[in-house]
């Protein structure tokens, strides 16, 4: 799948950033909507059968709304400009992330700004076998792809119960968990595509396991 309808509708879409010409173009939009889940649903098959703890989600369920959120950000436009989609996406914890833009794309994953609860359970595991997450990010081909952390808000002292002089203070400072990689939309286009998502997908495993087992333990 090339995506390239997909890619004319947002151009179009964000042109026209409307209610009433999404309205005028509900078929459209209803066509490059089912295509881009039927991709979704033929991914989800691929990495099922490569992760032995993939969570089964079908497309209808990976898929994000086109739609934003007005009534926490009223100054977006109606629409996004992007179609995005989780993999493995097990309630409350590390999905795997994949959003289609109209000039660059994006393969993310991680825990982005978690419930306190949550926050506690990685820092607590950090603290335990902080080396082994240390060990994942400084891995040469995962820091090639993702270079480091999500560069996100950190609190500027440590976090209650860990001391300033931690080993590992610098991870233990994070409010975010998650690391992403962008590319050129043109790479969509290109026959290996699929083949490529999986080698994210693989490269990214350890890390998003490391933390779903934080949170579970």
């Amino acid at each position: 799948m090339s995506f390239k309808n997909q890619i004319e509708f947002l151009k179009e879409l964000q042109k026209n950033n409307n209610k009433e010409w999404m309205d005028a173009n509900r078929k459209w939009y209803k066509e490059v909507r089912d295509e881009y889940i039927g991709w979704l649903n033929s991914v989800n098959i691929r990495l099922s059968a490569i992760d032995d703890e993939y969570y089964d989600t079908p497309g209808k369920k990976g898929i994000n709304r086109i739609n934003n959120n007005l009534m926490f950000h009223p100054n977006k436009p109606v629409y996004k400009d992007h179609f995005g989609a989780g993999f493995d996406k097990k309630p409350q914890t590390a999905d795997f992330y994949f959003e289609l833009g109209i000039d660059r794309c994006i393969f993310a994953g991680g825990l982005w700004r978690p419930e306190p609860k949550v926050l506690r359970s990685v820092r607590e595991a950090i603290d335990y076998d902080g080396e082994e997450l240390q060990k994942i990010l400084n891995k040469k081909s995962f820091k090639h792809l993702f270079g480091a952390l999500y560069d996100d808000a950190k609190l500027s002292k440590s976090p209650k119960g860990f001391s300033n002089d931690h080993r590992y203070i610098e991870l233990l400072r994070n409010k975010t968990f998650g690391v992403e990689t962008t590319f050129s939309t043109k790479l969509t286009f290109e026959d290996n595509f699929d083949e490529r998502l999986i080698e994210v997908y693989k490269e990214m495993l350890p890390f998003r396991r490391y933390l779903n087992k934080a949170i579970t333990v």
